[in-house]
């Protein structure tokens, strides 16, 4: 079972949040990294606008390719559905999906499919948070990530690729043996 290490940035922390990007990690060395147009622009705060939105990069002019090692998607919520789906069914058979503090990743994850009954049937139900990895290594679950992996640039925090790939290193100093 491959393992899928996902950021989202979305636009609050709150219950009518939309989707801004998503950004995946897989252990085979393949990413995937979205970015959407239809997110709800009027809940865009000067935080977001500061620490997420200006650290987007796509454009209408990106190519997608899902067969490609990194996928690049720009466009709306409900192509997205359909990109995703395709990327996740034809590049693994059975993937289980890691992000931090998940509450919002996975619900947002969910909804590009409509719910939770309508993600591709290779991905395991049950996602997986390095929280509470980090709570049972006997570590602060608040600690800083890039500072735990030894980052030099956390300049890039809040782009969900970047974030992605860090939750990856993460899960990997967490589980190496000891």
């Amino acid at each position: 079972m491959n393992k899928l290490f996902f950021d989202t940035e979305f636009t609050g922390l709150h219950q009518h949040t939309s989707l801004i990007s998503i950004g995946i990690v897989a252990d085979n060395g393949k990413t995937f990294y979205a970015e959407l147009n239809d997110y709800d622009q009027s809940q865009i705060d000067d935080w977001l606008k500061t620490n997420v939105i200006d650290n987007l990069v796509l454009t209408a002019e990106t190519e997608t390719d899902i067969y490609s090692e990194k996928v690049r998607f720009f466009g709306s919520s409900s192509d997205l559905k359909n990109v995703l789906s395709l990327w996740l069914t034809e590049n693994f058979e059975k993937v289980e999906m890691w992000s931090d503090c998940l509450s919002y990743d996975w619900v947002l994850f969910s909804q590009i499919f409509g719910h939770a009954f309508n993600i591709p049937s290779n991905v395991y139900y049950i996602p997986f948070d390095i929280c509470t990895l980090f709570k049972m290594k006997g570590i602060d679950p608040d600690i800083n990530r890039e500072r735990f992996i030894n980052h030099n640039n956390p300049d890039l925090k809040h782009n969900a690729l970047h974030d992605a790939a860090v939750i990856q290193i993460c899960y990997n100093l967490l589980t190496a043996p000891e």
